[in-house]
């Protein structure tokens, strides 16, 4: 009974995300890094106030219905407008003191998201500006850490994805390490070559606007959410239920869930999250990639729990390592993937693990020929 009025919400969604990001869809599409890329080399400018608005408004009306993208890429983006703003109508700075705040805003704004100063500052570093100087890094860091004050001061303390990661991955199970860094490294080129050919795929929906098309996932994610809704958005309630085998429970199909479960769950999250970040809207793919690890890491730990391998108290060990693996190979930033799950999970005891697989997989993909997604996603922008 409750379908038809839900389908013309959507659709009212639908056509208050294009009029918002009609005029700027450009420079508002997907999660804003390489629009931002675009700007510290100079091929870019942006009007930080109506960019601004409608970032944070048009990312609400993106991931509130449940499209399968991340909050992280919009908080990026305001982040670095925030800076510019600051520096152009109160600081009234030079074009230099300009892009140093535009660099603090978008740590500011991944600390505050997923309240990770450190790997904010470490994600500016290797994805945007490429370049460690003392007193820069000082100023990213004193923003990245204020940033993440306020979350602390609204969200408490607790770690942004809080994972019970107990004892040490098993020293007779090491050897598991570069296998499973080479099938991440392999499915992260698999997720880096779809993603890239999103554009020229929506490019044919000629009868329909570019600003219109979030109409496809905003009506088909409907049935994914009836069956449900812990699919839907970024999401870390679904990396929750996996650490904590609650779909497992919820959902049987027999003797062989434990890897039929996990497959049908990946090929979901991965085809709405595609269809999603191809539709033309605001959002990010780094919360999403981190759920497609984290359903990979669930493959992996199952098998090897099966086979004796690991004990399953090492369960929570995969998820993480192959979270930051995936993460780190896909955007080609190991040193923020690592970073960013260990502060995400608040625990330590999973490091070492963690930097072998993500390098591993890192490489594969680096012989395989991918790249930076972000620099191939503001390749094929255009810009000039």
């Amino acid at each position: 009974m409750w379908l038809v009025p839900y389908v013309i919400l959507m659709i009212v969604i639908c056509l208050l995300l294009g009029h918002i990001t009609k005029p700027y869809l450009n420079q508002l599409v997907g999660s804003g890094v390489p629009q931002i890329e675009a700007v510290f080399l100079g091929e870019n400018k942006m009007p930080w106030w109506s960019i601004l608005w409608r970032k944070f408004v048009g990312g609400l009306l993106a991931i509130c219905p449940g499209l399968m993208l991340g909050r992280e890429g919009p908080c990026i983006e305001m982040g670095a407008m925030v800076g510019q703003g600051l520096a152009e109508s109160i600081f009234e700075s030079d074009k230099d003191q300009i892009k140093e705040l535009q660099e603090c805003g978008v740590a500011a704004g991944l600390a505050a998201a997923f309240s990770a100063p450190i790997a904010g500052a470490m994600f500016l570093v290797e994805e945007i500006s490429f370049s460690f100087k003392p007193k820069k890094v000082v100023s990213i860091l004193a923003a990245s850490f204020s940033a993440d004050f306020m979350t602390i001061l609204f969200f408490g303390n607790k770690p942004c994805l809080y994972l019970p990661v107990r004892g040490y991955f098993p020293i007779n199970a090491y050897w598991t390490l570069p296998i499973i860094g080479i099938v991440l490294g392999l499915l992260a080129y698999g997720y880096q070559y779809t993603l890239l050919s999103l554009k020229p795929i929506f490019s044919k929906l000629k009868k329909i606007p570019a600003y219109y098309h979030s109409i496809i996932p905003l009506i088909s994610i409907i049935p994914v959410g009836l069956w449900n809704s812990h699919l839907l958005g970024g999401s870390n309630v679904l990396i929750t239920d996996l650490s904590n085998h609650k779909l497992d429970t919820q959902l049987l199909l027999g003797p062989w869930s434990w890897v039929i479960i996990p497959i049908i769950l990946f090929v979901i999250r991965f085809v709405f999250s595609m269809l999603s970040y191809g539709s033309s809207v605001p959002g990010g793919i780094f919360m999403p990639i981190l759920v497609l690890g984290a359903i990979l890491g669930m493959i992996c730990a199952n098998v090897m729990i099966k086979l004796g391998i690991i004990p399953s108290m090492c369960f929570v060990h995969i998820l993480v390592i192959s979270m930051a693996a995936y993460f780190g190979a896909i955007e080609k930033a190991p040193f923020t993937a690592i970073m960013l799950l260990t502060e995400m999970v608040g625990t330590v005891q999973q490091v070492l693990p963690l930097i072998i697989v993500t390098f591993i997989s890192y490489y594969v993909l680096d012989l395989l020929g991918g790249k930076p997604i972000y620099e191939a996603l503001r390749l094929q922008m255009g810009y000039k």
